[in-house]
């Protein structure tokens, strides 16, 4: 069982001991420790906090406890119930809140539950503060509300609709040639809020929905992490009933995956850079993901005439990057699209939104729409190292092997070849080096792996 605290929240695995797992107390702790600094940061006795949560098991008492925590600091809830991470996100300014915390583990199994905290932007919070954070909760340094200056707690059930309304009004989305289009789509939510939110965007959008796991009772039927081999039953479904694609996300609605009508998967790398390509056709400008996605959103941005950029792996760093470059699209290679227009954060409902949008005006099937981009292929690796060694020096050592090659520091090691690149990063929590590859087929993208698991080796001298 496990417990990790960490700039960007807390999440663990329910029961056990406290400090050990995310237990009751834990989560009041960490409640109490960000509507602590919340109150300070806001220089404001009273703030709104807006919270919601996915549908695990565990999420109704997370949700409660942490709600009273925040009603004992004498902080006002927003409760959104059922929700999901990009909902949340856009309540936030609606709302004029202060803050926000998500309940949700993203793709981690049931078991699993966690705190993603928003600033007043319905952004994630920065470094600093998500330090700040932690220290409170270290120190229990919390001040709790006197009986008359309790917070209070107003329910608003209506923001999935509000977002999908949201979503459906963006210039970019055209719902009435998707409906024109006569579209089938299989949905796989994964018994979670996205069974939801994206089946009624969808119908709003005019198209056949056939759901598969869209009851949200928390009982993940498989592994909710969106990858081809979790979606066998979603393949199966998408042959039978001749869709003309699948879709799925994560439990908290902010990764999405497709698949193509032959049932093979569209490839999660490529759910930023089929959007991309339709945003950019729109609207030059840039884009940004972070070092370990696809060299494909690169291609397609500088064939539109734009710049890429890439940032740290981490969702905060890639929305800092895209400030910074005014991108008008970005993201991970996970799913995760953002789009300004919306707000700074990966929203699946967006997703769909322009990637039916793009498949519609393209007027071809979803594997032919796949083939129009570059071909990369990706292989993820990792080294175990001795805990005596120094994982610095072991990539200080693989740069200075690669100094002739295009490399970038700013998080880990990336070697960027002519046709192929290799980023290490190394684990917060173990000695372990993690390793991503790509290049221009799947062979030479595990060879690249291998070869490079073979240097670090040699470079430890283990």
């Amino acid at each position: 069982m496990t417990l990790i605290k960490s700039i960007s929240g807390i999440r663990g695995t329910i029961g056990g001991r406290v400090g050990e797992n995310l237990t009751p107390i834990d989560a009041v702790k960490f409640a109490a420790a960000y509507g602590s600094w919340l109150k300070t940061e806001t220089n404001n006795d009273t703030p709104t906090v807006v919270v919601g949560r996915d549908a695990r098991i565990s999420g109704s008492m997370i949700q409660q406890l942490v709600m009273n925590s925040l009603i004992g600091l004498g902080i006002h809830v927003i409760d959104l119930g059922l929700s999901t991470t990009p909902t949340v996100e856009v309540a936030v300014p609606l709302e004029k809140a202060d803050g926000g915390i998500i309940l949700t583990a993203s793709h981690n199994p049931k078991q699993w539950n966690a705190l993603k905290l928003l600033n007043n932007k319905g952004e994630f919070l920065n470094a600093e503060n998500g330090q700040k954070i932690l220290s409170i909760a270290e120190n229990d340094d919390y001040t709790f509300a006197e009986v008359d200056d309790l917070g209070t707690i107003k329910t608003d059930d209506t923001y999935i609709d509000k977002h999908i309304d949201a979503v459906l009004e963006l210039p970019l989305v055209n719902s009435e040639i998707v409906k024109q289009s006569g579209f089938k789509v299989v949905v796989d939510a994964v018994n979670s809020t996205g069974g939801i939110a994206i089946p009624k965007l969808l119908k709003k959008m005019g198209v056949e929905v056939v759901e598969l796991y869209c009851d949200p009772t928390g009982h993940f039927p498989h592994n909710p992490e969106p990858l081809k081999e979790h979606l066998t039953d979603l393949s199966a479904l998408v042959v039978k009933e001749k869709a003309d694609l699948g879709l799925t996300v994560d439990p908290d609605v902010d990764r999405l995956a497709f698949m193509s009508e032959d049932g093979e998967m569209f490839g999660e790398e490529y759910t930023l850079v089929a959007c991309a390509d339709f945003v950019l056709g729109k609207t030059p400008g840039n884009t940004v993901s972070n070092l370990s996605s696809s060299r494909a959103l690169r291609d397609v941005t500088e064939k539109h005439g734009g710049v890429y950029e890439a940032s740290a792996v981490g969702e905060v760093n890639v929305v800092a990057k895209m400030k910074a470059n005014n991108a008008v699209i970005g993201g991970e290679g996970n799913g995760g699209i953002i789009y300004p227009a919306t707000h700074y954060g990966r929203d699946s409902l967006v997703g769909v939104a322009l990637f039916l949008t793009h498949l519609a005006e393209k007027k071809c099937s979803v594997s032919a729409l796949r083939k129009s981009y570059p071909s990369y292929f990706m292989s993820k690796n990792k080294v175990q190292l001795t805990p005596e060694l120094d994982v610095d020096a072991v990539l200080a050592g693989f740069h200075k092997k690669h100094a002739s090659e295009e490399v970038t520091t700013i998080d880990g090691v990336k070697v960027d070849f002519a046709d192929a690149w290799v980023h290490l990063r190394k684990s917060n929590t173990e000695p372990i080096i993690r390793i991503y590859t790509e290049a221009l087929s799947q062979e030479k993208a595990d060879t690249l792996a291998e070869d490079t698991i073979t240097t670090l080796k040699e470079i430890a001298g283990i």
